[in-house]
């Protein structure tokens, strides 16, 4: 570090509280322990099952969440990082190994079909896009399995950029699902411009929604303006029977959570001969 950038720190710290200093060192660890297991590969997808409401023995897709080992072999869930990393060229090297990896179990199985989660942040970025299109080229049928997740929030950073990019690969079969819907400052002007094919209701209102008027009614709201659009819906964090019935006769389309499958980093579909891609 510089002299001026030691200065600098020590002039912060001066004027911080312990909590924004002590968080301020959490962040910079985090970055420090992703940049490395980055560095090493350190990284793998587990995957959830997306079931349908109507049929939850079947699954109608399956999202492959980033998962980040540190030096002990210990996984890592993103919500310990990914806020942290959103804004920094490392979120986009993660979204660069997810989609990565997506790309190859589309490519290894045949019948799978696979959401991959995605910063808006990332569709200027080179690399980002020198995977999604090598992908693409090598299995014109991956295009149609594969659903991009956009968060809300990143989405609404840079809208005009975000339509254009949707269209762009919509047109090679790609669906679009807006990730946590309801958890950031919704712009319905925006929502009715984007197009996206799946509409994802944030957890935050799914959980115990069976014995919760305010969110029965916010999510039947959210319901309503889906099918007004022609999307899909999916309830996140599905985590009982009762709340997957009340889900159910809501009219959601799909349902997502532990109720029906924790993520795994080896799924059955993984390891059956009849779902692997035959060599040759």
């Amino acid at each position: 570090m510089s002299a001026t950038g030691y200065q600098q720190e020590i002039d912060a710290a001066m004027y911080d509280d312990p909590l924004t200093t002590a968080v301020r060192q959490r962040d910079r660890n985090v970055l420090s322990m992703v940049r490395e297991a980055l560095e090493e590969q350190r990284g793998m997808l587990a995957y959830q099952p997306v079931v349908r409401a109507d049929r939850p023995e079947q699954p109608a897709f399956y999202e492959g969440l980033i998962r980040i080992m540190d030096r002990t072999g210990r996984i890592i869930p993103a919500r310990e990082f990914i806020e942290v990393v959103e804004t920094d060229e490392i979120g986009r090297k993660i979204d660069c190994l997810a989609l990565q990896l997506g790309l190859e179990a589309l490519r290894d199985h045949p019948g799978l079909r696979l959401a991959v989660n995605m910063s808006a942040r990332s569709i200027g970025y080179p690399r980002w896009n020198q995977v999604l299109h090598r992908g693409l080229r090598r299995d014109p049928t991956i295009g149609e399995r594969l659903i991009l997740e956009i968060t809300e929030s990143s989405a609404m950073v840079m809208p005009d950029i975000t339509r254009v990019f949707m269209a762009s690969l919509q047109s090679k079969g790609v669906c679009f699902a807006l990730d946590d819907f309801g958890s950031g400052q919704t712009s319905f002007r925006y929502l009715k411009d984007f197009y996206f094919d799946i509409l994802k209701i944030d957890g935050e209102f799914i959980r115990d929604i069976h014995r919760n008027p305010d969110n029965q009614v916010l999510c039947a709201a959210m319901v309503s303006i889906a099918q007004h659009f022609d999307m899909f819906t999916v309830a996140e964090m599905v985590e009982t029977a009762e709340d997957a019935a009340f889900l159910t006769e809501a009219g959601f389309d799909c349902l997502q959570g532990l109720h029906f499958g924790v993520p795994k980093l080896r799924p059955d579909w993984m390891t059956r001969p009849e779902q692997r891609r035959k060599a040759g």
